[in-house]
């Protein structure tokens, strides 16, 4: 096992481009000694700690139609786009059985970032000994905004984790890992704009209730971009390991099967591609 962080950002179904590298990761044995996931990052970092190969590729691109994630038939009963209640109810636990014994048990230390709607930040979490409550921290981390309604733990209200803090790199440096491999979902060309006057005032109406929360997603673009900045620059230096896209990724509620095995298998032999690269990197 590498004494080292796993930093895994989120993108909804851009994850896919995740799982493909982090099962070329798995087959090969590698371990890191600390994981930390934000939103879909989230779900692809439990995942890897519990060593199942290809379970997130099997839960983004399911083989039936009824199991895609993006559901409209999810409006009436949840309020949100996204069928949440399948995706951490009905997948873990029948579907798609997650191995929470494994996860349990992993020596590998595991943090999920979620954001608090209260103050507006991060908190990073976990859970191992209580099924239930690990896979409400997951859903809290991947809670995006608007489309899906915020997710309760102990009663604080949570939101999407890339709210607050889209790549924990910082976090993970904080923690004492002095060398991290961090997995992108968007190309190096990529820059967060300042969202529009319409989603704006959609932001002001939907978060009246939560000014913190509100000033964070209204700069959240400006922190994504200092951290990106950041990243490139420690990366310039060889003090970071960064795994993104070399092709266009997808769109983050994509469906298509045939959309997202590209991209899942892009992620994959990069991974393998760059192997000996990372190795040499963490080795050093």
């Amino acid at each position: 096992m590498f004494e080292a962080g796993l930093i895994l950002e989120g993108g909804a179904e851009r994850g896919i481009f995740t799982a493909g590298a982090l099962d070329a990761l798995m087959e090969k044995g590698m371990e890191f000694s600390y994981v930390c996931g934000v939103s879909a990052g989230a779900c692809n970092a439990v995942d890897y700690v519990s060593r199942q190969i290809g379970r997130s590729k099997r839960v983004m691109i399911p083989s039936e139609k009824k199991y895609r994630m993006a559901k409209v038939s999810a409006i009436p009963s949840q309020h949100a786009y996204i069928d949440m209640d399948m995706l951490f109810d009905d997948f873990p636990n029948r579907v798609f059985p997650f191995d929470y014994e494994t996860y349990f048990a992993s020596p590998i230390r595991c943090e999920m970032v979620v954001t608090n709607a209260l103050t507006g930040c991060a908190e990073y979490m976990d859970s191992r000994d209580d099924r239930q409550a690990m896979m409400d921290i997951c859903r809290a981390s991947s809670s995006i905004p608007i489309f899906t309604p915020m997710a309760k733990i102990n009663g604080t209200p949570y939101v999407d984790g890339s709210v607050s803090d889209a790549i924990p790199i910082v976090h993970s440096l904080q923690a004492g890992y002095r060398k991290n491999l961090v997995i992108l979902t968007r190309m190096a060309d990529y820059e967060k704009t300042e969202p529009g006057k319409a989603i704006q005032a959609i932001y002001r109406a939907y978060l009246r209730k939560y000014p913190a929360l509100l000033r964070v997603m209204l700069n959240h673009h400006k922190d994504y971009n200092r951290q990106l900045a950041l990243l490139k620059k420690w990366e310039a230096e060889g003090k970071v390991f960064v795994l993104r896209p070399e092709m266009t990724p997808v769109d983050r509620l994509e469906c298509r099967p045939e959309k997202l095995e590209p991209f899942y298998q892009h992620g994959y032999d990069l991974m393998e591609r760059r192997m000996d690269e990372l190795i040499a990197y963490l080795e050093k």
